[in-house]
Order: structure tokens, then sequence, then C-alpha cells
């Protein structure tokens, strides 16, 4: 009886209706960081900003995952990627990721940058894996210098944090 099972596959724009309950993906997905010892300060998650479902990605029908982003020194930068833990590992993240980067080449930009943690193997060793490098400080433009002084702030960074970049 597959017609009963949700759909993981599709990548698409989220609705606005949807933004509400991506929170609970992206809360059961930063729950993972527990297990390496990671733990975020409180406060409101990344889909709560959003506001503008022009600037969220979803996969699956209702979604399991969705990558938000924004402009970062004229390049689309990935602010949030979550996947729920419960459809994990089996190429969501992948696919948002690809379909943010078809989306960033067809806007006319020339890459699209983020900030990750560099040894929890989800983060950086995926994302290495997908084409993405680390970006090294001196070729930070401001808006980027910025963002990463804004996390440190907020207290992001628990752990060593890289800024990584994919030429699409």
């Amino acid at each position: 009886m597959t017609g009963t099972r949700p759909s993981t596959s599709e990548v698409r724009w989220a609705r606005r209706e949807e933004l509400a309950g991506l929170v609970a993906v992206e809360l059961a997905a930063d729950g993972l960081f527990a297990r390496v010892g990671i733990t975020f300060p409180p406060g409101s998650t990344m889909i709560e900003g959003a506001g503008d479902p022009s600037r969220v990605l979803v996969a699956g029908e209702p979604p399991i995952g969705f990558a938000l982003f924004g402009t970062v020194d004229g390049q689309v930068h990935l602010d949030q990627l979550a996947v729920h833990p419960d459809h994990g590992r089996r190429g969501a993240g992948g696919r948002l990721v690809e379909a943010l980067c078809a989306h960033a080449a067809a806007t006319g930009h020339t890459a699209v940058t983020l900030t990750t943690y560099r040894d929890v193997p989800w983060n950086a060793p995926w994302y290495a894996r997908r084409g993405f490098s680390v970006l090294d400080a001196g070729r930070w433009g401001p808006e980027l210098s910025e963002l990463v002084r804004h996390e440190r702030e907020l207290g992001i960074e628990v752990a060593p944090r890289v800024v990584m970049r994919r030429t699409v």
C-alpha cells in the first residue's frame, strides 16, 4: 500500500502554512547534536525566524526536512539544513542541498556558502563529500564575517566551526 505512505523524496518550495510545522523537524534534528556533546543556547529556532516560504525548500509531503537560505555577500547562503532523524540517512539532506545549489545557479549566483561544525560527521565532512570546501577567513566578505561574529555572540560556536563554499 505505497499510496498511504508519505512521500519523502520530493523537494519543493515550502508553503506558508508549513513553516510552523518545520520547528519540530529542526528541534528533532538539533537533538542529534547532544550525542556528540553539543547543546545549543536557548532561544528560537532558525525556521521560526524565516517567515518567508520563498527562502525554504522542503523534502517530503508532509515535509520531513528543509533547507532555509538567504543571501550573504551576493551569494546564496544555507542558513539551516534539517532532516527529521526518523527520516535521516536516506538522501533527503543531499537532495535538499542539490536543489539549493541548482536554484543558486539558476538565479545567477556562482556559489553557495554555509557555516557548520568542523568535526561533526554529518556537518563539515558531509558537506565536503558534496563538493563544499573550507573557505579561509581571508576570503570572507563583510557580511559573512559579520554572520560568523554574530553566531559566536549567540553562543553557537560551542565546538569548532568552519565556513564552507561550493561553486555552482
